[in-house]
């Protein structure tokens, strides 16, 4: 039997396709496995698994708040009141944002992109709330 090559160079690009964008993460539910409301973090487990393994919990991820002005008021600070247990909605930074969480421009110290390791939590899904 002859081995069509252009149909083998298809299937390991394909393969090799597939196996890039199971490294790119962009948004994914997670589960809050704990908060830490002084440090404005999570630990939270992604709930949707893309091998057979289950997907690694994430620590210490970033998580959004807000400050708003309420009726020509001071402004005041909010902070996420995240539970155990919430499903939250998390982003990941096209690069690594360890070294510009000071407010100033600087160089990624790695050449990571869309890495876990820069997951942000932007937010409680509302089907949480009502738990």
């Amino acid at each position: 039997m002859k081995t069509d090559p252009a149909g083998t160079m298809s299937a390991i690009l394909s393969s090799y396709q597939n196996k890039i964008f199971s490294d790119l993460h962009v948004g994914f539910l997670c589960k809050v496995i704990s908060y830490d409301s002084g440090k404005c973090t999570a630990d939270v487990q992604p709930l949707i698994k893309t091998t057979a393994d289950a997907p690694a919990m994430i620590q210490g991820a970033q998580v959004l708040a807000h400050r708003f002005t309420v009726n020509g008021g001071e402004p005041q600070v909010y902070k996420p009141d995240l539970k155990q247990g919430d499903i939250v909605f998390v982003v990941c930074a096209d690069r690594e944002i360890k070294n510009a969480l000071n407010g100033s421009v600087a160089t990624a110290s790695t050449d990571r992109q869309h890495d876990v390791n820069d997951a942000v939590v932007m937010g409680v899904l509302g089907c949480s709330l009502s738990n």
